[in-house]
């Protein structure tokens, strides 16, 4: 766990672009590998006012572009656990995108087991399930090889490559990422108690439709869905209402729920 130096404080790992400061539900969004907060601006203006969006800021990167990488999953999930603390207040879900996804899991075993009935739920989007192994080696390569890798999964990120100056700005960003997730090793633990909901893309190279769907494992307890919806790994992207869609109607409130099963 970080310690209270003011590196896990909460203005530095969360931005809000919507607040919803009235809305019953917290949403908290982690982002894939080399990306940042504002990918979820599109959430959070879609889901407010009844749901309060939170975006993860990784280290590295915008207005946190002077600090190091964390290379490391447990680390991360460590300090933004603790960086949660304060927004405790009402039911909070996350939501994860690829890396994202990894680290979004790891971040509701620690708020499992460290406050009660935290998370309410956890979305999981573009990434097989953590028992479902596969080496990664992305960070080995050199820097035109992840270019061409990023270029070639036509992602958010595969025109900024093509400016000289952003590319040399986000490649060590993105190379320590690609070392967080190559070196993350699923450890077995105790199941999650909230629902679980994963979502793919039906021609997702990166996680297919059955790795996905072995999310089930972790969730015997608080429940499971599964949606697939048509596109690659960045499905999302093009998908944006769909997805806002299921999120909304996870957190909807009912009688006597809090949440819609």
């Amino acid at each position: 766990m970080g310690i209270d130096d003011g590196s896990d404080d909460e203005s530095l790992w969360l931005r809000r672009f919507a607040p919803a400061d009235h809305a019953e539900n917290r949403l908290v969004c982690f982002p894939h590998a080399g990306a940042s907060a504002p990918f979820f601006l599109p959430m959070a203006r879609a889901l407010a006012p009844a749901v309060d969006v939170l975006a993860v800021q990784y280290p590295g990167r915008q207005d946190r572009r002077a600090e190091p990488c964390i290379d490391d999953i447990p680390t991360l999930a460590d300090h933004i656990a603790h960086a949660l603390t304060g927004a405790l207040d009402r039911p909070l879900s996350l939501f994860g995108h690829s890396m994202g996804a990894v680290l979004a899991f790891e971040v509701a075993r620690r708020l499992q087991r460290d406050h009660p009935g935290q998370p309410a739920h956890l979305f999981v989007s573009g990434r097989r399930a953590p028992t479902r192994y596969r080496e990664e080696t992305h960070h080995l390569l050199d820097d035109e090889a992840i270019v061409a890798e990023i270029r070639s999964r036509r992602g958010p990120q595969a025109r900024a490559m093509e400016n000289r100056e952003v590319r040399e700005m986000v490649l060590p960003t993105l190379r320590g990422d690609y070392t967080a997730v190559g070196r993350y090793r699923y450890v077995a633990g105790d199941p999650l108690r909230c629902p679980v909901t994963a979502i793919v893309g039906d021609r997702d190279r990166e996680a297919s439709v059955e790795e996905v769907r072995d999310w089930e494992e972790q969730a015997p307890e608080g429940g499971f869905d599964f949606r697939v919806f048509p596109g690659g790994h960045f499905y999302l992207v093009k998908e944006i209402a769909g997805v806002v869609s299921v999120v909304s109607d996870r957190l909807a409130p009912t009688t006597g729920t809090g949440l819609r099963r």
